[in-house]
């Protein structure tokens, strides 16, 4: 038979780097096309001997239905860490204007996700960073909301451009933002431009929803206030997880953002998946206050500066001059802008060939039919080996495309 869709899902394209995943599954193939935490940063000893530990003394609770909002020694857990840490976290009780609340959700994109569908009807407009992670667009456009992008800048998204298309979009409803260490960038919003984008989402009422999985990710330059923490007026939603931190399998992610927002938010929620997986967030809960989740990211860190320091020797010795990448501060990405000279999808078609994989930059166009000329490396998943060579092949094509 002729199959129906309905129009929100007709249309919409599957993840190209979802797909391109498929192809991750030969071990020849050197992942820069993969945005997964390194597997030396999973604490898997440490993990096996809390599981037991729940199964010896918890076992109903861990299999038992939960509460929607989250376990609640976890989400109490995480309030107190978001304002210790970052300074979210709005209270009456303390004086301020009104009251957040923190959920827990599956993983960062639900969070996202659930944002859009309690503020977005068919045909309402999130406005995006551009480039911007394809994860989020995809949940938008689910949802029946209009992606509208917004040039992203070294320091930031264009405030200017951001101005002018709030003037003009009456349907403009979230500002999606991954204000650090951007997905697929790399590159971190500076303070004075959160500032400025603050003031223009209160001067023109739009929420902002602060996307931040790589925040704890810093392994150089000076850390950055969160614009959530900026918040006076309840115009923050702030989505951040564990994905990065401890696993990304585990699906374990939270917002924070004022309590009537959260309200609808939770019953969203409650008609997606009744609630978040109760043993790993049990899990969760026991890692921070049993072990040290900050020693713990702190190896990670310094993985990762490794790694990013591999590769940004392999691009600096292997790619032309007239290949020009961006040099991360955190986080797991690197964005690189090809010349006119050299066709975007022919060099990634033409880098797979030789085994590598990267993710061609049309994958993030907020415009699902918009053009890009750079591709997105990540560092994170290969080996340093994987890294080092990588470089050279992809030095090895951009030369064969100059030469052509």
């Amino acid at each position: 038979m002729e199959y129906k869709f309905s129009d929100k899902l007709a249309a919409l394209k599957p993840s190209a780097i979802r797909e391109i995943f498929k192809s991750l599954t030969n071990p020849e193939i050197i992942a820069f096309a993969a945005g997964n935490p390194s597997a030396e940063s999973f604490p898997v000893k440490e993990m096996a001997e809390i599981s037991a530990q729940i199964y010896a003394d918890s076992p109903v609770t861990a299999l038992q239905y939960s509460q929607t909002e989250g376990y609640p020694p976890l989400r109490q857990a995480v309030s107190a860490r978001l304002l210790e840490k970052f300074g979210i976290g709005k209270s009456t009780e303390r004086g301020d204007a009104y009251t957040d609340t923190t959920i827990i959700v599956s993983g960062g994109n639900q969070g996202l996700e659930l944002a859009c569908k309690a503020f977005c009807n068919e045909g309402d407009a999130v406005i995006c960073e551009d480039p911007s992670f394809i994860g989020a667009l995809n949940a938008f456009r689910s949802n029946g909301a209009r992606t509208l992008g917004v040039p992203l800048c070294e320091d930031g998204i264009d405030t200017d451009a951001l101005e002018e298309l709030l003037k003009t979009e009456k349907r403009a409803k979230l500002l999606y933002l991954i204000p650090t260490f951007h997905n697929p960038m790399g590159i971190t919003t500076s303070l004075e431009k959160r500032k400025k984008i603050y003031e223009l989402a209160k001067k023109y009422e739009i929420m902002i929803l602060e996307d931040n999985p790589y925040g704890e990710l810093r392994f150089a330059g000076e850390e950055i206030p969160t614009i959530k923490s900026l918040d006076t007026e309840g115009l923050v939603i702030y989505c951040s997880s564990f994905s990065k931190v401890l696993s990304a399998g585990m699906r374990i992610g939270y917002l924070c953002a004022p309590e009537a927002v959260m309200s609808k938010i939770i019953v969203a929620k409650q008609v997606e998946d009744v609630h978040t997986n109760i043993f790993f967030q049990m899990l969760c809960y026991r890692y921070m206050t049993e072990r040290d989740l900050d020693g713990h990211i702190e190896s990670i860190r310094a993985i990762y500066r490794r790694k990013c320091a591999v590769m940004m020797k392999g691009l600096e010795e292997n790619l032309p001059a007239e290949l020009k990448f961006t040099r991360p501060e955190g986080g797991l990405f690197v964005w690189c802008v090809l010349p006119e000279k050299i066709d975007m999808n022919e060099f990634v078609k033409r880098a797979l060939e030789r085994k590598v994989a990267v993710v061609p930059g049309t994958a993030f166009c907020p415009d699902a039919d918009g053009k890009s000329n750079a591709v997105r490396f990540n560092y994170s998943t290969p080996t340093d080996e994987q890294i080092e060579r990588g470089c050279v092949i992809l030095g090895e094509v951009a030369r064969e495309m100059l030469a052509e």
